[in-house]
């Protein structure tokens, strides 16, 4: 199977979780707006998810998988079955007694570390702390998924994986449907939620639980173990942990100073999910396939057919992201009000939260080609450089948001977040170059800036053409004609940019066929 139609099959089912996170952030929007208790949720909700991404994602993606295809190269599926049970049995016990503590240090976490600005309110602390202690739970949940995950995308079964987020958006949507429907109040609102959450999780564990029993591996439960296998894993794991969690690191940092004016948190969050779509659909399609491409590739010696599947990975995310975030730029505000523009959602509201996404629109590309580059060290068992990366951006992030919130306030935030996404992309990508592993290509750098080029072009069409298409996105418009326009003028963007980037040679039908599909080797390169 080509590179392309692998990014296809992940970015196909990922698209399918973002498009009904979209329908969950609209009814949030409309039940919740920008309120108190929309800050208290996503306070309390980012806690899980922030470890979610430490000890799930980053590491399993990082680590386990190398090392599960080690294990299918050298001894099999029963070997790599031995070497998952070993895993599953100190996994299992490390978030039992992580989840414990956790729950014990609620009350300090959220008065510290979670939402120190709501100190001066008790009862936002209170309610935080308690939606937090109902939805941690959902990384134990998570952890094994991932562990799972990696599992399936190590033996080319990607969709059982990739699907599994639709569960959490989609219970999520039922019960704002259920809240909204009994004309519950804020509060109770919160508390539908997070035990939806919660409910999401063990649905997505059994996804993949069943995914990896039809790929031929049945799992058993072994007491927790200190093998040679499980120590390399953790020595991977533990900076990897880190690495992975960058951008969630960032946005609890963010988090944290933003909880110092009302609505801040809420805003951020109604912005993020926005630029995650196009996050998600190539940045994880691309991490999620590369790395076991990469890691095979390189165990078997084509250390070539690495490079070119590295560059072929950029090219394709620039390709997608440039205009990407071009878009966002320009049309961040339609965008907000079409979506969003609702219920307890104001105008306001639609004016904050859209400057906060065409700054997010900015580092969308750096944020995605973090997920291309990281693989690079990962498939090669470095994921010590990664975190030193990892901690130069958390450093300019902290000192950024503090220094610019004051005089931007949630702008000043995404500003911090943008820049350090795109120094560490810099970081990233000038090691693996400093290093040969990734090979420099005068055509690629051609392109790309033919792809800035019809990017550009892009840009000023949508300028021109967004002062005719007004009238048809004011709120005072019914929702069938705002949703029209938006969509008129992203297919005219689309229309746009792809003309432009064929036509003057940043982009190639065949060369993209070609360059993405992965030729078998007959010998590996000396």
């Amino acid at each position: 199977m080509s590179l392309v139609r692998k990014f296809a099959t992940v970015g196909g089912a990922t698209l399918g979780s973002r498009i009904f996170g979209f329908a969950r952030e609209t009814l949030m929007a409309a039940a919740l707006g920008t309120g108190p208790m929309a800050d208290v949720f996503y306070a309390a909700f980012r806690f899980p998810n922030l470890f979610r991404r430490l000890f799930a994602e980053g590491a399993f993606n990082a680590a386990f998988v190398p090392l599960f295809s080690k294990e299918i190269e050298a001894n099999g599926v029963e070997g790599a079955k031995r070497f998952s049970e070993e895993v599953f049995g100190v996994l299992f016990s490390a978030l039992l007694a992580i989840t414990i503590l956790m729950e014990l240090a609620m009350p300090w976490l959220v008065q510290w570390i979670i939402a120190p600005g709501f100190a001066d309110d008790p009862e936002k602390t209170s309610i935080t702390i308690r939606l937090a202690a109902v939805m941690f739970p959902y990384l134990m949940c998570m952890s094994l998924t991932a562990m799972m995950s990696g599992m399936l995308n190590s033996l080319h079964h990607f969709f059982a994986a990739a699907i599994a987020p639709v569960f959490l958006n989609v219970v999520m949507i039922a019960a704002l449907f259920y809240a909204l429907w009994t004309g519950a109040d804020p509060l109770s609102t919160a508390w539908y939620l997070s035990w939806s959450v919660l409910v999401a999780g063990v649905l997505q564990l059994a996804v993949v639980y069943i995914g990896v029993r039809h790929a031929g591996i049945n799992i058993g439960f072994r007491l927790p173990k200190m093998t040679p296998n499980v120590k390399r894993l953790l020595v991977l794991a533990v900076p990897a942990a880190i690495t992975g969690g960058i951008t969630q690191i960032n946005q609890i940092i963010g988090q944290a100073i933003a909880s110092g004016k009302e609505g801040a948190i809420a805003a951020l969050q109604y912005a993020d999910r926005i630029y995650q779509l196009p996050l998600g659909v190539v940045g994880v399609a691309v991490g999620v396939v590369l790395l076991p491409e990469l890691s095979r590739a390189l165990k078997g010696g084509y250390r070539q057919e690495a490079a070119n599947i590295q560059n072929r990975s950029i090219e394709f995310v620039l390709f997608l992201t440039l205009p990407a975030a071009a878009g966002l730029w320009v049309l961040s505000d339609a965008i907000i009000r079409v979506l969003y523009e609702r219920g307890a959602f104001s105008a306001e509201n639609t004016a904050v939260v859209a400057s906060i996404l065409a700054i997010y629109g900015i580092g969308l590309p750096g944020f995605v080609l973090i997920k291309a580059l990281q693989p690079g060290f990962y498939a090669r068992e470095d994921t010590r450089t990664p975190m030193r990366f990892t901690i130069i951006s958390v450093v300019v992030n902290s000192g950024l948001a503090i220094s610019l919130f004051p005089l931007l306030a949630e702008r000043g935030i995404a500003t911090a977040e943008a820049a350090a996404g795109w120094i560490n992309t810099i970081l990233l990508f000038s090691t693996l170059l400093w290093r040969g592993d990734l090979k420099w290509e005068w055509a690629l750098a051609k392109r790309t800036a033919l792809l800035l080029v019809s990017a550009g072009v892009m840009t000023a069409v949508l300028i021109y053409a967004l002062p005719y298409a007004s009238p048809w996105l004011a709120p005072e418009t019914s929702l069938l004609y705002q949703v029209a326009a938006l969509g008129v003028l992203l297919a005219l963007a689309m229309v746009v940019y792809f003309a432009v980037a064929f036509l003057i040679g940043g982009a190639d039908i065949g060369m993209i066929r070609r360059n993405l599909k992965r030729k078998a080797k007959s010998q590996p390169e000396s």
